[in-house]
């Protein structure tokens, strides 16, 4: 694993200022050296679902298996995810899957590759193709699974523990709001203030599989995201 450095570039130079969809910010993505973490990992796993999807799931980074396939949350906590979705009452035809860094953070022991959380310099330097992605998007919940998304959209001070299942205002929440305030119209680019949203917090699917009390942390999962669905439903 290459070793850490404390700056980075940041991938803003890397996005295509006229990028009018997902698919060409995914594409761009590929090309991605805002870190050093493109070094190591396989591919860039640049986030996926319907552009006009209600719900916007942010987590972490992804793991072994979205680096080798190229998909976010393919894994384990991909699958645990899929069915607190499902148990929530959540459509996932209506949810769009994203990280707030697009590559893989990994130390290796002998053959296997150990899951390292990203630092800061990590968050910062994707930050701006969690931007992007948002400009294109018009989610009426955005759930942010774990600390790392929740530094990387509501700031380092945001706890994750303190305020879970809540349902706060976005993008009014985010730490810098006005990235956040315009949303797509038409295919031709054209941009409008984003409607009031709503955004939730509540833990990453792979604390669930990492807890001592399996089960009771399922639960806790399915309750928060059972707000965000019912959110929708009123």
């Amino acid at each position: 694993m290459a070793e850490q450095t404390d700056n980075a570039p940041g991938a803003q130079r890397f996005i295509p200022p006229d990028a009018d969809t997902i698919d060409e910010l995914r594409t761009a993505a590929g090309g991605c050296r805002g870190c050093e973490l493109y070094r190591d990992a396989t591919q860039t796993v640049f986030g996926r679902g319907d552009e006009s999807a209600r719900v916007v799931l942010v987590g972490e980074q992804p793991g072994d298996m979205e680096d080798q396939k190229g998909l976010p949350f393919v894994g384990p906590a991909g699958r645990l995810l899929r069915k607190a979705v499902d148990d929530a009452g959540l459509d996932p035809a209506q949810i769009y899957l994203t990280n707030a860094v697009k590559h893989f953070r990994f130390e290796l022991r002998g053959k296997r590759r150990i899951h390292q959380t990203p630092d800061r310099v990590h968050i910062t330097a994707c930050r701006p193709w969690l931007v992007a992605e948002f400009a294109r998007l018009d989610p009426e919940i955005v759930v942010v699974l774990g600390a790392t998304a929740a530094k990387a959209l509501l700031g380092p001070s945001f706890r994750v523990t303190r305020q879970r299942g809540e349902l706060l205002p976005w993008p009014a929440s985010a730490q810098h709001p006005e990235d956040f305030t315009q949303v797509p119209v038409d295919s031709a680019g054209k941009r409008a203030d984003a409607p009031p949203a709503r955004l939730l917090a509540t833990i990453h699917p792979s604390a669930v599989l990492r807890a001592d009390d399996q089960d009771k942390a399922y639960e806790g999962l399915v309750a928060d995201l059972t707000v965000a669905a019912r959110a929708l439903a009123g």
